[in-house]
């Protein structure tokens, strides 16, 4: 919808202040500066960097749009001006997550799972890169020491693989653990691991269940935090871990963890060994 410009007779657009307002850096921090607590143009300048005269402009264009008012030498916003700084924070909020994933968005679990790049939003987000192949493994490994309880579901060996002594301590100094495995992953680490996983599976709060038809990725879930390690089945290296605490990817992640809990089978049913 254009609407009418009352100074200049002209037609505009939404499009025109998105665009004034991303033309330059300083105008969103401004005006969501103005949206958390009223400030002065001089705390506007000193904390954005820019020139006194071009806050000048800025706070200017602000009241002409209704954005902020001005009560002696101080700023506000308006309900329209908090509308639109909200807005614009959400809007860059989400292109950054978007600039993170660009490159590797097609590891992620597929629109089937439930998934959606919410689950991201405010994510740290470890990606794979040359330099750090393991950076995605070290940052689930970090997690895994920082929790009390934790439980996973998923095919990714690739990552419990590399992090099976903390997994050790952390079951053996308590941590309440309960895995979901296909059992081919689940023999796997049995045979090649035998003493390491003795004393975890004799702990009564080490869970081991079996599922023989898991996602390709895995869901771990934390004391605050649920992490979604992403790999490539044709290498088994770890590509992408995403980690948060957001509501939405609990209730995503909760919901993917239950519904393969349901069918599994304890561990003790079967012997992966024979």
């Amino acid at each position: 919808m254009a609407l009418s410009d009352k100074k200049t007779g002209t037609m505009g657009s939404p499009i025109d202040d998105i665009a004034y307002l991303a033309r330059s850096e300083h105008r969103v921090r401004t005006l969501v500066a103005l949206r958390d607590r009223p400030r002065t143009r001089s705390d506007l300048w000193e904390q954005t960097g820019v020139s006194s005269s071009t806050m000048r402009r800025t706070v200017r264009a602000f009241e002409e749009r209704n954005w902020i008012r001005r009560e002696g030498h101080v700023y506000e916003t308006t309900q329209l001006g908090a509308f639109i700084a909200s807005a614009m924070e959400e809007l860059i909020g989400r292109i950054e997550t978007e600039r993170t994933l660009r490159d590797v968005w097609h590891w992620l679990p597929g629109d089937e799972s439930g998934f959606t790049l919410e689950v991201c939003t405010d994510a740290v987000v470890t990606v794979a890169e040359p330099d750090a192949p393991y950076g995605p493994v070290n940052r689930f490994s970090e997690l895994l020491a920082e929790t009390d309880e934790f439980r996973f579901v998923g095919s990714d060996i690739a990552v419990l693989e590399p992090c099976k002594d903390v997994l050790r301590k952390r079951i053996v100094d308590g941590m309440e653990t309960e895995i979901i495995d296909p059992p081919a992953v689940a023999k796997r680490i049995l045979a090649t691991y035998p003493d390491h996983c003795s004393e975890p599976l004799e702990r009564p709060n080490f869970t081991v269940l079996l599922h023989d038809e898991l996602p390709s990725y895995g869901v771990g879930l934390f004391d605050d935090r649920i992490a979604v390690s992403c790999y490539d089945q044709a290498t088994g290296s770890v590509r992408l871990l995403i980690d948060t605490d957001v509501p939405a990817a609990w209730e995503w992640a909760e919901s993917v963890y239950s519904s393969y809990q349901r069918e599994a089978r304890p561990l003790a049913e079967e012997s992966l060994l024979e």
